[in-house]
């Protein structure tokens, strides 16, 4: 095998996401730019593919690779991996060339043991837990105590998620490559489960619904980020922080910033506080509505990140499509009577029939209705029932949820965070989901087409490409 199958992420990686990755490669670029990013390798796309073919042999020809990898995370961190007064525990992530949020696996909190729960103190045993239970739903029932096998278990199971049901499908809706593979990046753990001055969450460098240049995010105390993505925790808008530890919070937005400047986009990043110390943790770029597609594209060119041309390019046909979809006029919306209220996360109109199970949901839409999934929050395994549907209503999650996330990317109106009974409330109704309001009304309401004249965007953006077409005769 060549050489470079395991790369530390220290900043001077160079090579290119394809190989580490995006996770890996975003993990670089911060590094090299000096902001505070735990240490972390990366076992590469290469090996990911190649791992698919020949399991057994492939792992056998980089495991010296990753022992060295361990050995300079124990280094830079002054921890010892697995074990000792000063324990180091590691995340493995999937990490493909192309961002694939949600849809691949990840195992947190590995390392640990009897003797390290006890190291850890008074979190310890929040943090086993959380390691045990995302082990066996993810690895194997069958847990090691050495912290070696368990890694080893770790990074075979990210490689293989990369031929998850849930993968191969959102790859064939994308039109995505099914040749390949993912990387897996292992990172020293930093915890926000530690104390009161700990947290995980979510940072946008600009608001990914509307595209407005505004703080926007989310924000956990005392807990990991899976909290936060999985939607299955309350969480806080990111200005609790800022009210909370000031200081982290205006180191983190100008992290954010600094990091829009130098990927010329609007960036997501997840970070961890730990006991008031700031830490970044992944970056890529933000998933964001059709109206925040074009929004971004034209507040990026104004600040001139990006030129004329690059606008066309990230304003996709189906942006503008979106854009000018009918929608739902205050006094048709008003009339309705108001069935549920929650936090308005993908944007726009739909209308179809409430379904509360995923195989139900497909069939329906099989069937030729138009389907809406009601879920208490939705999972990676939903993605299937998520294709299908025309809006994504929850129970429990925030904006930086997996249900809000991927609806955005997916082009679905979604509603997050609606309260329990809501799965229950709706089944089987026919429902107008208001994406704008964060509304759930009853019935099929009548909806309103916009015009290109109705939209100063829109005319913005025609005025560009007849610019661009102007250079090009």
């Amino acid at each position: 095998m060549a050489a470079a199958t395991v790369v530390f992420l220290d900043g001077d990686a160079g090579c290119p996401p394809e190989i580490l990755g995006h996770k890996g490669y975003g993990i670089d670029t911060m590094r090299h730019h000096g902001l505070p990013v735990p240490p972390a390798f990366c076992v590469t796309t290469e090996v990911g593919a190649r791992y698919l073919a020949e399991p057994e042999a492939t792992m056998n020809a980089i495991w010296d690779g990753v022992l060295d990898g361990i050995r300079r995370l124990e280094t830079a961190t002054s921890r010892t991996f697995g074990q000792g007064p000063r324990p180091l525990l590691v995340s493995v992530r999937s990490g493909a060339a192309v961002s694939m949020p949600g849809m691949m696996d990840t195992v947190l909190d590995l390392g640990i043991s009897d003797s390290v729960e006890q190291a850890l103190g008074a979190f310890g045993r929040d943090t086993r837990r959380r390691f045990t239970d995302g082990y066996r739903r993810i690895v194997a029932d069958q847990l090691p105590e050495d912290p070696y096998l368990q890694l080893r278990a770790a990074i075979e199971a990210v490689f293989r998620s990369w031929n998850s049901p849930r993968a191969v499908a959102y790859r064939a809706h994308h039109g995505l490559d099914n040749s390949g593979g993912t990387a897996a990046v292992v990172q020293a753990m930093v915890f926000g489960n530690m104390n009161a001055n700990s947290g995980a969450g979510v940072v946008f460098s600009r608001n990914p619904m509307t595209g407005a240049d505004e703080e926007f995010g989310e924000w956990l105390a005392g807990g990991q980020g899976d909290d936060v993505v999985s939607g299955t925790v309350a969480v806080t808008p990111i200005t609790a922080l800022r009210d909370q530890q000031p200081h982290v919070y205006d180191e983190l937005t100008s992290a954010a910033r600094t990091l829009e400047r130098i990927n010329a986009d609007v960036q997501e990043i997840e970070f961890t506080v730990e006991d008031g110390t700031l830490w970044l943790l992944q970056t890529r770029a933000a998933k964001r509505s059709a109206q925040a597609a074009v929004r971004l594209a034209l507040h990026l060119c104004r600040d001139g990140l990006i030129d004329d041309a690059e606008v066309l390019r990230r304003v996709t046909p189906a942006h503008v499509e979106a854009l000018l979809r009918p929608s739902l006029q205050p006094e048709t919306r008003l009339a309705a009577p108001l069935l549920a209220k929650g936090l308005a996360a993908s944007q726009g109109v739909a209308t179809g029939r409430a379904y509360t199970d995923v195989d139900a949901a497909v069939d329906a839409a099989d069937r030729g209705e138009d389907v809406i999934l009601v879920r208490n929050h939705t999972s990676p395994d939903d993605i299937h029932g998520m294709l299908v549907a025309r809006g994504v209503v929850t129970e429990t999650g925030g904006a930086t949820s997996h249900a809000a996330v991927v609806s955005r990317e997916l082009g679905r109106v979604a509603v997050v965070g609606c309260g329990s009974g809501v799965t229950e409330s709706l089944a089987g109704r026919l429902v107008t989901v208001d994406g704008n309001e964060g509304e759930v009304r009853d019935g099929v309401l009548e909806l309103t087409a916009w015009t290109e004249q109705d939209s100063p965007e829109l005319r913005e953006l025609a005025e560009i490409a007849r610019r661009v077409e102007e250079q090009h005769k």
